[in-house]
């Protein structure tokens, strides 16, 4: 039986949204899906600095499988403008409620981690913030400035929300000139209202596409979740229309419940067919794929924007 409790000081509950569902089946995963847990010394300067400083990392409020491997090589997704999310996504550990008021000093903080740690690429994403004018859009651009003030060889990537009922909000994170604007489209259309019920899909499609026509410099990536009860058609389909809007990346990987009121994982789906994926994307014309059951939107994220700008001077002369 999974507790859904939070084990922080007042004890709230994580997921008060979720916690009367009933348990969902979990299925047992297969041996291409396992981890190790993370005990590297690598792995333990990276906490400690995160936590020494008070950040927050997307590693570990949502569970990633991968933060053994990541947090070894110093790799770290931050996370900005709290722990705690407007919406209530029904794959997501990202606890839900009510935030805090935003962090002023945060940027700053951030800065001074990246330059510490030493990143050659960073990554920055976000709660969303419906309860702000402008979801949080201004703060991300005083993390991008500070970050590049305090380390300007460092290349930035941001996965940013929505910004859903939130005018210039896109367009004020676009000019601020991140070398890689992320959003993930996360799921097909049909399974949105149960999956990512505060989203529409065809407004996120629409942002990244803005993204392009305001600066088609910056390289727009976006991520999808596979074993939710898609069809490959559908997933082909969502190819088809990121390749319409001009993503130039694209990551596929395996769903994963956090919890027993999570989503149930409807199937493991098989590194052959992760395979056939990232075949398929390539021949549509992205950029860069990368398509396996452990893939996560910033994983090997410093190496992957190497591949991105090779194969756009491939492209293109």
């Amino acid at each position: 039986m999974t507790v859904l409790i939070d084990k922080s000081k007042d004890a709230r509950p994580r997921h008060p949204e979720k916690a009367h569902r009933p348990d969902t089946e979990v299925l047992r995963k297969p041996k291409w899906i396992r981890v190790k847990a993370p005990t590297s010394r690598g792995y333990a300067e990276t906490r400690k600095i995160v936590h020494d400083k008070g950040l927050v990392t997307v590693c570990e409020e949502a569970a990633c499988p991968n933060i053994g491997e990541c947090w070894e090589k110093s790799h770290a997704t931050f996370m900005i403008l709290g722990d705690t999310c407007t919406r209530a996504c029904s794959f997501c550990n990202v606890k839900t409620g009510l935030p805090e008021a935003v962090d002023a000093e945060e940027a700053g903080k951030i800065a001074t981690a990246v330059r510490e740690m030493n990143l050659r690429h960073v990554v920055i994403t976000s709660v969303d913030r419906d309860d702000l004018a402008d979801g949080g859009a201004q703060h991300f651009v005083d993390v991008i400035k500070a970050i590049r003030h305090e380390s300007p060889k460092t290349t930035i990537e941001i996965l940013t929300p929505d910004f859903l009922r939130k005018d210039g909000a896109t367009e004020t994170v676009i000019d601020a000139k991140p070398d890689v604007f992320n959003h993930n489209l996360e799921t097909v259309p049909r399974l949105y209202l149960k999956i990512r019920p505060g989203a529409r899909y065809y407004h996120s499609l629409r942002l990244l596409e803005k993204v392009k026509e305001r600066d088609p410099n910056q390289f727009t990536k976006s991520g999808l979740m596979v074993g939710l009860g898609e069809t490959k058609e559908e997933v082909m389909q969502v190819m088809d229309d990121m390749r319409s809007a001009g993503i130039d990346f694209l990551t596929i990987g395996q769903y994963l419940q956090p919890t027993r009121k999570h989503a149930a994982v409807d199937r493991f789906v098989t590194p052959e067919e992760f395979k056939a994926y990232e075949t398929i994307a390539k021949a549509k014309g992205f950029l860069l794929v990368s398509a396996t059951p452990l893939t996560r939107s910033s994983y090997h994220a410093d190496s992957d924007f190497e591949k991105l700008q090779s194969a756009r001077r491939a492209k293109h002369g």
